[in-house]
């Protein structure tokens, strides 16, 4: 594998308390998120605010900037479009809020039967979703959140002890919140596709943890005279240039598709871009250093069996 950078020998766990520090403000900020999401005063998307999804096919294809143009001309700006160009298919999201005294699908189609009347089209589906969906959705993607938690800490602590399962998990939960607050402070729309870039990237973060706890488990079998801090520092210095590696593989991914994506993925890429930072960020600042804070870390940290 490419080595970024060669043997490095940085004091992580020196620092921790500023990281800790750092990460005490982000996971503030996710819990007033959370708590927001929770009150529906965050800006959510129709999937857990309610709203309409119609999808158009036209005979010709449509410019979205267009067709933005229109809605927008019309009363209808809070608009989420998605084109599927070899289709000439339109899917309009709009949430409740924009619902006012006639059907919102209804207005959809009279304002693009008004301002493209050459172009024929046909409505392919249309959906309402109310507000008990919506409130269904969030029990369901918070059951999701802390059912993936709960498997990060069987897997691990039956892989290693149960202090590292609930590190990881602890770091994991760490990296959802800050980028559950990250968008609650941008007021970006929070959507099922950002609860699955959530999802994905407690995936990640956890997959980066393993790597560096296997490697403080093979440093403590042959460093069994260091000390608990030295050993987690070796580790994660061992380890540094395969996690940058690793996660400027992704990001290198990430960055067309939140620039150049459209407006769907934009969140979805961005969600996962900034977990991607974070994760990585946390392997090293947050999951190692928790070992340390557990009761009993000046006696050992591994089975040395």
């Amino acid at each position: 594998m490419l080595e970024i950078l060669r043997k490095t020998d940085i004091d992580f766990m020196g620092k921790r308390r500023w990281a800790f520090l750092f990460s005490g403000i982000m996971v503030v900020l996710g819990i007033v998120a959370v708590i927001q999401v929770a009150r529906g005063s965050a800006n959510l998307g129709i999937d857990f605010a309610g709203g309409t999804a119609v999808q158009l096919k036209f005979d010709q294809a449509i410019r979205v900037d267009e067709a933005r143009k229109a809605l927008e001309a019309n009363g209808l700006a809070d608009a989420e479009l998605q084109e599927f160009g070899q289709e000439n298919k339109l899917l309009i999201r709009l949430k409740a809020s924009t619902t006012i005294e006639e059907k919102v699908a209804e207005r959809v189609v009279a304002v693009f039967t008004k301002e493209f009347p050459s172009n024929h089209f046909v409505v392919d589906s249309s959906m309402e979703i109310g507000p008990t969906i919506g409130q269904k959705l969030q029990q369901d993607a918070l059951i999701a959140v802390v059912i993936s938690f709960a498997g990060i800490i069987f897997y691990v602590a039956a892989r290693f002890e149960l202090r590292f399962g609930i590190a990881a998990a602890l770091a994991t939960f760490h990296d959802v919140l800050a980028v559950l607050g990250a968008f609650y402070v941008l007021d970006k729309e929070i959507t099922l596709l950002v609860v699955t870039a959530l999802l994905t990237l407690a995936g990640y973060s956890m997959t980066d943890t393993v790597v560096v706890f296997d490697r403080i488990r093979e440093n403590l079998r042959m460093r069994r005279r260091d000390t608990e801090e030295t050993i987690i520092n070796n580790a994660v210095n061992q380890v540094l240039s395969r996690t940058i590696v690793t996660s400027l593989t992704v990001v290198l991914v990430l960055i067309p598709l939140a620039l150049a994506g459209g407006e769907v993925l934009h969140d979805f890429s961005l969600a996962l871009l900034w977990g991607v930072i974070f994760g990585t960020y946390s392997s090293i600042f947050v999951a190692s250093p928790l070992l340390l804070l557990w009761p009993g870390a000046s006696g050992r940290l591994l089975k040395r069996s």
